[in-house]
């Protein structure tokens, strides 16, 4: 059975493994706290999490966001594209965790999913708004902490600002086309005006919000605006991947609650 190294005058990182990572948002919050993140692997970069068995006791920590699709409140977009949502992988985040056996994990998700619970792990959720840990959007995820062991002190709270921003803009979106979809629905009624883009005339109506920039999208979710500006990505694979990560300021807000958990604010 793993146990929770402490941290103290050797600054051994604590080892994570990292589920589903993505472009790695929530692994680059972790790092910023002085863990040593692992990445497993992804379908963005070829790998499948199926096929993925990792050495039981290694790991201090398991983190990840399984894709949420078939829980999110824009899957009614997808349905009415004529696509089918994308399986449920939390069953796959929590077998990998049961292999692993580590003494704690955390797991991202929609409000809607379901709360992982591997036998033997305590667990507790806590739901969380990015305008709340000092965020611009109102990008809302639900983030399950669980311990194999309970510590005496075992807590997560996440920190909260006393007072945050009240209008906060949308949140940012995996999709150029659901960006667009949510910019229409946010117009109000009334004749339609032109706008230029690119030499072609879109039409607009009165209230409607124009459709995000990558570049805004980015900034939105605490990057540089050209965070991904020579990547080898599309423009929708940038629009995916910069809205399938978990904004910095909520993983940092994260990451030093498991960081109080665990007793390891000493952590640099």
């Amino acid at each position: 059975m793993s146990q929770v190294r402490p941290l103290g005058e050797e600054r051994t990182p604590h080892l994570v493994l990292s589920l589903f990572p993505g472009i790695g948002l929530l692994d680059m919050a972790f790092e910023e706290e002085g863990f040593c993140v692992v990445r497993g692997p992804d379908l963005l970069w070829g790998g499948d999490v199926k096929r993925f068995h990792p050495p039981a006791g290694k790991f201090d920590g398991v983190i990840g966001g399984p894709p949420c699709q078939a829980f999110s409140r824009l899957v009614n977009i997808v349905k009415a594209k004529g696509q089918t949502p994308k399986p449920d992988s939390i069953p796959e985040f929590v077998r990998v965790v049961r292999e692993a056996h580590p003494t704690w994990f955390l797991m991202e998700n929609v409000p809607d999913a379901p709360i992982p619970r591997p036998l033997g792990w305590d667990v507790v959720a806590r739901l969380l708004s990015h305008a709340a840990v000092g965020g611009d959007t109102s990008r809302e995820r639900r983030f399950t902490f669980g311990m194999l062991e309970r510590l005496p002190s075992f807590d997560f709270d996440i920190d909260e600002l006393a007072l945050y921003r009240p209008d906060p803009e949308r949140a940012v979106v995996a999709t150029s086309s659901k960006e667009g979809a949510l910019a229409k629905q946010t117009g109000g009624k009334g004749y339609a005006h032109y706008v230029e883009r690119n030499g072609t005339r879109h039409s607009r109506l009165p209230g409607q919000t124009a459709r995000r920039s990558i570049a805004r999208c980015a900034e939105l979710q605490g990057l540089p605006p050209d965070f991904l500006e020579d990547a080898p990505f599309t423009a929708a694979g940038k629009y995916e991947v910069i809205g399938n990560g978990v904004p910095l300021p909520m993983g940092r807000a994260v990451a030093r609650a498991v960081k109080r958990a665990l007793g390891l604010e000493c952590v640099a």
